[in-house]
Order: structure tokens, then C-alpha cells, then sequence
């Protein structure tokens, strides 16, 4: 049986706000930008429409606006995709198979180390 999400309430973004502001995730998605397209990133479109884009979100201190919480919200989950990616492929290049490993080399890819047998032929000492 599936369940239906609800959809985003005005408090659970405002909360979601609260915890994240604006600044940090705009440092955050500059953050995976500048890895992405290395020290060049500044002259990229993507950098123009991002910092239009939270120029055009900033909010006075004298007016409330729903707008700005949904553009936080959209671009705290654009911050968590590009994290995501980035990741991704880390753990891909890391974990992928380059054909024919040994025991030991693909037991020590995720971290684990194979039993020494000591005498070597059996447990016995």
C-alpha cells in the first residue's frame, strides 16, 4: 500500500529555513560548483543564475515572504543533489570493478582484512 506524501507545509519549511540560511546554502551550492568547473567556476552561467537568483530572493526586514522560503527550500535540495552526485561518483571511481581482484585486494576495498592462518596450515598452534 502506498502512502501519499503531504505536501510541504508554510511551518515545516520556515523550520527548514531556520535551520539553514540562505548564505550558508549559497556557499554550499558555490562550494560544489567551483569543484565541478575548478577555479574558473566564477565566469560560468551557472554562477550567474545562481547568485541572480539569491539577489532576487533577499528579503527586507520588514516584509514576509513565502517566496523565499520556497526558493531556500528548492535550492537547499539543488545543494543536496549536487552533495549527492559528487558522492556518487567518488564512491563509484572507489568501489567499480577494474576487473579481477584478489581476495585481499577486494576485501580490503571495503575495509576488511582476511583471517591469517597462523602455522600455516590450520588453526592449531
Amino acid at each position: 500500500m502506498l502512502r501519499h506524501r503531504r505536501p510541504t507545509s508554510l511551518t515545516t519549511l520556515s523550520k527548514m529555513a531556520a535551520s539553514s540560511s540562505p548564505l550558508r546554502v549559497c556557499r554550499g551550492i558555490l562550494r560544489e560548483l567551483r569543484y565541478l568547473k575548478g577555479p574558473e567556476y566564477k565566469h560560468t552561467m551557472a554562477y550567474n543564475y545562481i547568485m541572480e537568483q539569491f539577489r532576487k530572493n533577499q528579503v527586507s526586514g520588514e516584509r514576509y515572504c513565502r517566496a523565499r522560503l520556497e526558493a531556500l527550500h528548492t535550492s537547499h535540495t539543488y545543494l543536496c543533489l549536487l552533495t549527492s552526485s559528487r558522492q556518487h561518483v567518488a564512491l563509484y571511481r572507489l568501489f567499480h570493478g577494474r576487473g579481477e581482484s584478489s581476495m585481499e585486494e577486494a576485501a580490503g576495498r571495503v575495509g576488511l582484512r582476511l583471517p591469517s592462518q597462523p602455522g600455516g596450515k590450520g588453526w592449531e598452534t
